[in-house]
């Protein structure tokens, strides 16, 4: 059997046994093995030739029990900097903890490395939408990134099916009220279901609702309210400085971001295809959790079999489902 003995140790298992084994006293076994006569009565009264831990059996600290208990419970609630809860233990529990103190108390219970825990912690789960029949779209505009050949940046307009996570995008040079008209009525034209209402923020391009700083109701005079009446579409605003509302479109656009970051773009129209691309993608190819793994066109064609007449008759993308029904 392999011994470790302690770096400073003076005495080897073998002479240690000879130490317990002998009568001698302890003057002359000491001068004999140029040891201590304190050595040599220490390993006379013990049984065996291992060394003892040298750990403190009892840890020196002023922190209770409670007080520990406390402490860490701030810290993995609160996920407190260590001189942050510091100054929280000092004020309330103990006023002569030492930092070094608390330091090791929280590494003894598993919580020394705040990066870690917060790495470990749950994200916070989004919260489920409110389910709609098919025809509701939240609309929103995302800046995409200015290129080498051009004089300003560009803007995309983004329209998302609440239902069915159906997508429709197109680019501007401006954000404008009559580009937001035109989006709109593009986006009628294209989309597959009749569209009854929109969702958008309260950017000029969408309503004159905001005069400066002063909330008012939208005159109905603005280009996008007067193509939603023509077109007999509802048009909602989110609350002002409340984009969670609008949350769904939000989410699609961190989707664009990402397409965004992984791809180095020489040109405006290396963008427009490759976001068009991805759209489509989206739409045809990529199953949504959300959907049950469903594509969001898959998702359409299910809820035409439901209800039709919450769409367009003969419209392209349901020919398949037609010729089944």
């Amino acid at each position: 059997m392999m011994i470790r003995l302690h770096s400073q140790a003076t005495t080897t298992p073998k002479i240690r046994a000879v130490l317990q084994a002998s009568n001698e006293p302890a003057s002359t076994l000491a001068k004999r093995y140029g040891i201590s006569e304190l050595t040599v009565s220490k390993w006379k009264k013990r049984d065996g030739v291992e060394d003892h831990s040298h750990i403190p059996r009892r840890l020196q600290t002023t922190l209770s029990p409670a007080h520990e208990a406390v402490a860490v419970f701030l810290r993995k609630t609160l996920f407190l900097p260590l001189d942050d809860l510091l100054a929280v233990v000092r004020e309330f529990l103990n006023l002569v903890v030492s930092r070094s103190g608390l330091d090791r108390c929280l590494r003894r219970h598993g919580v020394g490395n705040l990066r870690e825990m917060k790495q470990e912690a749950p994200k916070p789960k989004h919260k489920a939408f409110k389910s709609y029949e098919p025809g509701y779209l939240p609309v929103d505009v995302k800046y995409l990134p200015q290129m080498p050949n051009e004089t300003s940046r560009r803007y995309l307009f983004v329209g998302i099916e609440r239902a069915t996570r159906w997508v429709f995008i197109r680019t501007y040079k401006a954000k404008t009220a009559a580009n937001a008209r035109r989006f709109l009525r593009d986006l009628n034209r294209v989309c597959p279901m009749a569209i009854h209402r929109v969702l958008t923020d309260n950017g000029k391009e969408f309503t004159d609702r905001l005069l400066g700083l002063r909330k008012r109701a939208p005159t109905g005079k603005h280009e996008f309210d007067r193509l939603c009446a023509e077109l007999d579409i509802e048009h909602r605003l989110s609350p002002p400085m409340h984009p969670q509302t609008n949350g769904m479109v939000e989410r699609f656009n961190g989707r664009i971001e990402d397409v965004l970051q992984s791809h180095h773009f020489h040109s405006d129209e290396e963008i427009e295809i490759t976001l068009h691309r991805y759209v489509w993608l989206y739409n045809q190819e990529l199953p949504q959790s959300v959907l049950a793994s469903k594509t969001p066109v898959q998702a359409m064609k299910d809820w035409y079999k439901i209800k039709p007449e919450l769409f367009k008759k003969n419209h392209t993308i349901f020919r398949d489902v037609t010729d089944r029904l």
